[in-house]
């Protein structure tokens, strides 16, 4: 068993379960990164992420969170 909360769940499948429960406005104001404010979408925030490695701790961090309350 693996220690790492994140073991199993797709960067896809964080964006879109916190775009569904936060939409992308509130999104974009918790987590302040470009790809949530400038015509965002699940496959340009995928795109941004997957080439951005500070951008997408930021994300991870904040599924954690939100998945641990």
């Amino acid at each position: 068993m693996s220690n790492d909360p994140l073991h199993g769940i797709t960067l896809e499948k964080i964006i879109i379960e916190l775009q569904e429960k936060y939409g992308w406005e509130e999104l974009a104001d918790r987590i302040r990164i470009n790809c949530f404010y400038e015509n965002p979408s699940v496959q340009s925030s995928l795109k941004f992420l997957r080439k951005t490695p500070w951008a997408r701790k930021k994300v991870e961090d904040f599924y954690i969170r939100f998945k641990t309350k």
